[in-house]
């Protein structure tokens, strides 16, 4: 039997995974069994579940753990946020690297979450039970997003140890429940100089991070103490060789394989054109922003580089979506599901309408799509992942967040039900520091753009500015008293009556706009969200009725698992070896960025201690 290989982070180069993104509870052993002469059964796949981890907070990533006192190893990337915000002008982990020899000299991150998953279970019955019969529109949307709110209350039990998340799969052809245990209490215990984590930068690193050590170790604590973690995995001396089975788990961020036609069309046409420019500006500014000073740069580089990223995954789908041949393959895959459903007159009469309900969605959301984005979405106010505010994401999670609580739990916007209560307040009363030169930045170029995208005759444009222009209001903005936690900690127990009362200028911007944000959340939800959910659930379940589940869900950001061999491959008329060595580092390195090694690696190797 060829040797087997475990790997719980995505970023396994060389292993050149199968098809398939697989949940731990439908995953395709006897057909792994057929190709590989090695079938997981339900202990291996368990002892894998429990191993693996999630990151949650301010950043989303995979991870593992890897001791039985609660060390986890994930990207450096993934906790690149906590070692930022535990960086000061004096003392830059970030540039320096960071490593406490013993655990009590770790040090707790601000905003990261670790969840270890330890149960799924079927909910699609409870879920769609409760909107059967019904037509979209409003009852609609209350009854399931009802249904899971409740769901996950009960699953929880008001623990805050406790993270449970309702999980759409196939687009709502089945709800899953992912029950976690949470570990809020997360330290920072190792992470390598970011120049050397990052070696290759945006050229190289983002494209294939085969030479950098994009690594770091976190560590989860649980009453005062380094957590207990039963199951971990454990490191191998020798490694993986060339035709290993290797089993690679994760939580991909997303995809849209499943979408329909109209969908894919409003991405390839609307959204990833849209999306593009928009990072392309925002990179542009922030580039400018972070050359203007040292200390600019040290806070505005962690953005900068999301930002990067996130334009090579957009330009990623917009070339796929761009290729005829793919095109031409999903419109195939669609007309012939459609004709088989057509072929057979209990399906049609069931589904045969679903394609064009989701249509009809797309199509009424596209002309109202820039006010939703800019309003409800808050880009015009600096919410967009990469570029947020904080300032205003703390004055909107104030006003609403104390707004929703006066309703039943049933009743609430998502975002603020009791099981997102825990991450909402770490979130809310993270003692991150928040740098007033940066967000004066991110609100000047938000509030420019509300203007360029609304027009300045948009009513919100002229109530949000006045006379004023978005860097007089940034300025003015700014001066919010909001960057000290207490003052976010007063205003939430003091609830309803004191944020309404409250003359912050922040809150002032959140109030103002939001019922006009409220108004266009409640049109989506009711109008659009519904429309696109019933038919994406009914274009499901034509597809279980006729091919079964043997295909995977699109990435939802749950735990999956992939597996393959270690294999190399031929690219450009070259063999590439599936195998990386630090020497390449040594051998790529120019002195200069994007491709400069930190001086303490240079040292090492002169001292042939690497």
């Amino acid at each position: 039997m060829k040797r087997i290989a475990l790997c719980a982070l995505v970023l396994a180069a060389g292993a050149r995974a199968d098809e398939g993104m697989w949940t731990f509870d439908n995953f395709p052993s006897r057909k792994v069994a057929a190709k590989y002469h090695f079938s997981p059964d339900a202990a291996w796949l368990e002892e894998a579940r429990l191993a693996s981890a999630r990151i949650t907070g301010s950043t989303g990533c995979s991870a593992s753990f890897v001791s039985p006192d609660g060390l986890v190893m994930t990207n450096h990337h993934c906790a690149h946020s906590c070692i930022e915000q535990l960086s000061t002008k004096e003392k830059d982990f970030v540039a320096q690297g960071f490593y406490a020899p013993r655990t009590e000299d770790e040090v707790k991150c601000p905003e990261i979450e670790v969840d270890q998953l330890a149960q799924i279970s079927d909910v699609t019955a409870q879920v769609q039970g409760a909107t059967k019969g019904l037509k979209p529109g409003k009852e609609f949307n209350d009854k399931r997003k009802g249904a899971m709110a409740g769901i996950e209350k009960e699953c929880s039990g008001g623990s805050d140890k406790v993270r449970c998340d309702v999980v759409e799969l196939y687009h709502g052809g089945q709800y899953s429940l992912y029950k976690y245990k949470r570990f809020l209490d997360v330290r920072l215990a190792f992470a390598p100089e970011v120049a050397v984590a990052f070696f290759g930068g945006d050229p190289d690193n983002f494209n294939f991070p085969r030479y950098d050590f994009d690594v770091s170790f976190i560590r989860v604590w649980e009453d005062g103490k380094p957590a207990k973690t039963e199951h971990y995995f454990k490191f191998s001396p020798n490694g993986a060789r060339e035709g290993d089975v290797t089993f690679v788990s994760g939580n991909p961020g997303a995809t849209e394989r499943e979408l329909t036609m109209a969908q894919l069309q409003y991405q390839r046409d609307v959204n990833l054109p849209e999306g593009l420019l928009h990072l392309a500006r925002i990179r542009g500014a922030l580039t400018v922003f972070t050359e203007t000073s040292p200390e600019r740069y040290r806070i505005g580089e962690a953005n900068l580089r999301y930002i990067e990223n996130s334009y090579k995954v957009y330009k990623g789908r917009q070339e796929a979506l761009v290729t005829p041949s793919l095109w031409a393959g999903l419109a195939g895959k669609e007309r012939k599901l459609r004709a088989r459903v057509n072929a057979r007159p209990s399906a049609r009469k069931k589904y045969g309408s679903a394609w064009d309900d989701v249509a009809r969605a797309v199509a009424q959301f596209q002309p109202r799509h820039t006010e939703y984005r800019q309003i409800e979405q808050g880009w015009g106010f600096a919410q967009w992942r990469g570029h947020n505010s904080q300032l205003f994401a703390v004055a909107r999670s104030l006003l609403r967040g104390t707004e929703e609580l006066q309703k039943p739990n049933e009743q609430r916007l998502r975002e603020y039900t009791d099981a997102q209560l825990p991450q909402l307040k770490q979130r809310m009363f993270s003692k991150a520091p928040i740098y007033e030169d940066l967000e004066r930045f991110k609100l000047a170029y938000a509030l420019t753009g509300l203007r360029e995208e609304l027009g300045p005759d948009h009513p919100v444009v002229q109530k949000v500015l006045g006379k004023k222009s978005p860097q007089e209001l940034a300025a003015e903005l700014v001066k919010s008293k909001l960057y000290d936690v207490k003052v976010r900690e007063q205003l939430w127990q003091g609830g309803r009556d004191a944020v309404q009362a409250s003359d912050d200028p922040m809150i002032q911007l959140a109030r103002l706009v939001d019922p006009e944000a409220r108004a266009l959340r409640k049109w989506h939800d009711e109008e659009i969200e519904t429309l696109q959910t019933s038919g994406a659930e009914r274009i499901a379940a034509a597809r279980f009725e006729i091919e079964g589940k043997s295909s995977y869900p699109d990435a939802t950001f749950s735990p999956r698992l992939s597996y393959g061999a270690v294999k190399g491959w031929e690219e450009n008329g070259r063999h590439v070896d599936p195998f990386t060595r630090f020497a390449g580092i040594f051998d790529r390195a120019t002195g200069r960025d994007p491709f400069q090694l930190p001086e303490s690696w240079i040292l090492a190797n002169q001292n042939h201690q690497i």
